[in-house]
């Protein structure tokens, strides 16, 4: 019996011996053993839970457990980020978020910092902001309405989603670096923003593709100029703000997948790998292509690069532009 319990006693220590100190033997074991928490910040039934969803459907598949979807809505997505934050960093707790990640810190307080807070694990999607006017508005392309806008400074407003959202700061630089003095009405929400725009009571509209790409094709609003450096597939009449010669504008909106600030390399990497499987098949293309986003499978480090990108190039235009949100 005492050797027997000799025996234990030294299994137990020998097992005790192997886990670094303050971490259990389930932490020591392959990620992952138990269900995921993806955090979304916004609200049940938008396009980005929508996403969201469907990636962590794909995620549950290739990694062996279940990813579920968590809204944690309110605050400017700064309810939810914070609730990332705050989270062990152990990939059992990660989230969907937006370009916005980059510019709310900018527009008020948070109690977290974009970059230094959150590790990246990947970009799920890319889409282009898209310039349209009323099919009344005397201009055709690029640089007709901007000869117009100077011709009237401060005369001709254009429609957005909201104070600092990526349409309207995507207005905001194209004004700047164009010397265009064009005036930012803020809506709530992109479709409003759209249904001003083709009922006339506003000249010029900013959205995203998904949101302006079907009144386009209906003949209801006229496109102007894309912002990215190539051309959408499904709006491919339509030139870019490269080529209407004004490159500096290119602005591409994304939602991509983050964790906890310090979270393990090997779990990131792990977690990127199982991302970009579940983003690079025909179906999740087509689903993608559908809510007009394109999937953009890649290593951390170019997300990474991204979100600084965006961090570094709206800070100053929001500064500079005096941009405040209530």
């Amino acid at each position: 019996m005492q050797c027997l319990l000799l025996k234990y006693a030294c299994l137990s220590i020998g097992l005790a011996a192997c886990v670094a100190p303050g971490t259990s033997l389930a932490q020591q074991q392959a990620y992952p053993n138990r269900p995921i928490r993806m955090i979304v910040p916004f609200a049940a039934g938008g396009s980005t839970d929508n996403l969201a969803r469907t990636v962590a459907q794909k995620l549950s598949e290739n990694l062996g457990q279940t990813v579920f979807v968590e809204n944690r809505a309110g605050g400017n997505a700064v309810i939810g980020s914070d609730a990332l934050r705050l989270s062990a960093p152990d990939g059992y707790t990660i989230m969907v978020t937006s370009v916005d990640h980059t510019v709310i810190p900018q527009l008020l307080p948070t109690p977290y910092h974009p970059i230094k807070d959150f590790a990246p694990v990947g970009a799920v999607s890319y889409t282009q902001m898209l310039l349209v006017a009323n099919p009344a508005v005397p201009a055709s392309n690029a640089q007709e309405l901007l000869a117009l806008a100077k011709a009237k400074p401060n005369e001709l407003n254009y429609s957005s989603s909201g104070t600092g959202g990526v349409p309207h700061l995507t207005g905001e630089l194209l004004g700047k670096l164009t010397g265009a003095r064009i005036q930012h009405v803020p809506y709530k929400g992109g479709g409003p923003a759209m249904a001003d725009a083709m009922a006339g009571h506003i000249p010029i509209g900013m959205a995203s593709v998904a949101g302006g790409a079907a009144l386009v094709k209906a003949g209801k609003l006229r496109p102007i100029v894309v912002s990215s450096a190539e051309r959408w597939p499904s709006m491919p009449d339509v030139p870019t703000v490269v080529e209407s010669g004004v490159p500096d504008v290119v602005v591409m909106s994304w939602i991509g997948l983050v964790g906890p600030g310090k979270m393990p390399k090997a779990v990131v990497d792990k977690l990127n790998a199982a991302l970009n499987a579940s983003l690079d098949t025909p179906e999740m293309k087509e689903k993608m292509f559908a809510l007009g986003v394109r999937v953009t499978p890649g290593p951390p480090e170019a997300f990474a690069a991204e979100i600084k990108k965006d961090y570094d190039r709206f800070g100053p235009l929001i500064k500079a532009a005096g941009i405040k949100v209530e």
